[in-house]
């Protein structure tokens, strides 16, 4: 019987959000909850299924992965596009690679990060643990009020001008750049077009919201840092790698910044990672697209991809010519 994995299910969702009825009637579905710790147990773990469901961006399934699957022949993944899986090794050794382009991920990403902004503005968790200690406005810093204020976006696409917008409610100003940002694509959302380094030097509050690739990773280093606003707020709901975590660190430490955390270099965070006891900080364990609208729609997708690969008509699929020669 045709065998499917259905990875990465940290929060142990993946089997009541959607109706699996018409793939349980052709396969068997078994669900992980747990993250892989190395290639080599993923390459365990999977080498007895026929199929492959990934969350996009946490199981790595690159070409020294693929290629110890001899029996993979389809991997699916939600999201339109995923970093962590190698497109050309699944075409090379004729797996179908499937997506689930279409669904709703960038209310929930935009809405995090006005979250953590308004969260670290007012020191919300801080005040929640001191009210729990039987305290009261004891050991809490002095708030920011946000009107009036400065954001810069790092990136200006459908979730930085969603940010904009939100911004702008609040009556903060908005800057914007990313390397290809036109003086009318900013304007087009209430921002003004700066260059990064105005940006660093006069906004308040800093938020990424862009495509992971090798001109972007640590987009914010060492020296951006060190061009920031002293008490400047740091946000990144984007990807880890945006970040030069080894240069925010020392910041965090000396209290020249501050930073609220969505997203990270390796994922789950290692429990003993030092950003876990920086101070000046707000994590939140990569939260941007998972809620409660957006995961139903990704394991919907995912299901009817499913089923209309083991039914011979496979969709959204990445790599037409390995349908095209089977």
């Amino acid at each position: 019987m045709t065998r499917i994995a259905v990875l990465d299910d940290w929060q142990g969702i993946a089997e009541t959000a959607t109706d699996w009825s018409a793939v349980r009637a052709q396969a068997e579905l078994v669900f992980f909850r747990d993250a892989f710790t190395s290639a080599d147990a993923v390459v365990a773990a999977l080498q007895d299924f026929d199929i492959v469901l990934a969350m996009r961006e946490r199981t790595r399934l690159h070409a020294d992965v693929i290629s110890r699957l001899p029996r993979l022949k389809l991997l699916s993944f939600t999201g339109a596009r995923n970093a962590a899986v190698d497109i050309p090794a699944c075409t090379a050794a004729g797996i179908t690679v499937c997506n689930t382009t279409g669904t709703p991920s960038s209310n929930g990403t935009a809405e995090l990060a006005l979250g953590l902004l308004l969260a670290s503005a007012r020191h919300l968790v801080t005040g929640d643990v001191e009210m729990r200690a039987g305290r009261f406005q004891q050991n809490l810093p002095l708030g920011m009020e946000l009107a009036g204020k400065t954001l810069g976006l790092l990136g200006l696409g459908n979730i930085g001008a969603r940010v904009a917008r939100y911004a702008q409610a609040l009556e903060m100003k908005v800057l914007a750049w990313s390397q290809n940002l036109t003086d009318e694509r900013a304007a087009a959302v209430g921002a003004t077009r700066v260059e990064k380094s105005a940006l660093l030097a006069q906004s308040d509050v800093i938020s990424i919201h862009l495509v992971l690739s090798e001109r972007t990773r640590h987009i914010v280093g060492a020296a951006d840092i060190a061009q920031m606003k002293p008490g400047a707020l740091l946000i990144n709901t984007s990807r880890g790698p945006h970040v030069d975590t080894d240069a925010l660190l020392p910041a965090l430490h000396a209290n020249r910044i501050r930073a609220a955390i969505d997203v990270y270099d390796s994922e789950p965070l290692p429990a003993d990672h030092p950003l876990r006891s920086a101070p000046n900080t707000l994590l939140s364990p990569h939260l941007g697209y998972v809620t409660a609208d957006n995961m139903p729609a990704l394991y919907r997708a995912s299901a009817e991809n499913l089923a209309a690969w083991l039914s011979g008509s496979p969709i959204r699929v990445l790599n037409p010519e390995v349908v095209a020669r089977t």
